[in-house]
């Protein structure tokens, strides 16, 4: 049963690579959605699939790329809306 969850990431996470990483992370995991960045400097993070790999990455998001700096990750869960493929907004 696939699963769909938005997730807000903060800290040190814009200008650091983080949107292209995620999406490389999420085709590997098959998740599909959507990451951005928002005004406020954190990134935003549409993942839906099979349970186990949104929660893969979503604990990726909790570390991000190298030079991503990531103090939290809010997390909650959203409508499945049968996306396909994973994007960078």
């Amino acid at each position: 049963m696939d699963i769909a969850r938005r997730l807000v990431v903060h800290g040190l996470v814009q200008g650091v690579g983080f949107r292209y990483s995620c999406y490389h992370v999420a085709q590997s995991l098959g998740v599909a959605g959507w990451v951005r960045n928002l005004e406020d400097g954190t990134v935003e993070v549409h993942a839906e699939g099979e349970r186990a790999a949104v929660g893969r990455l979503q604990t990726w998001c909790e570390d991000g790329p190298r030079h991503a700096r990531v103090t939290r990750v809010d997390a909650e869960e959203a409508p499945v809306r049968g996306l396909a493929g994973f994007t960078v907004r």
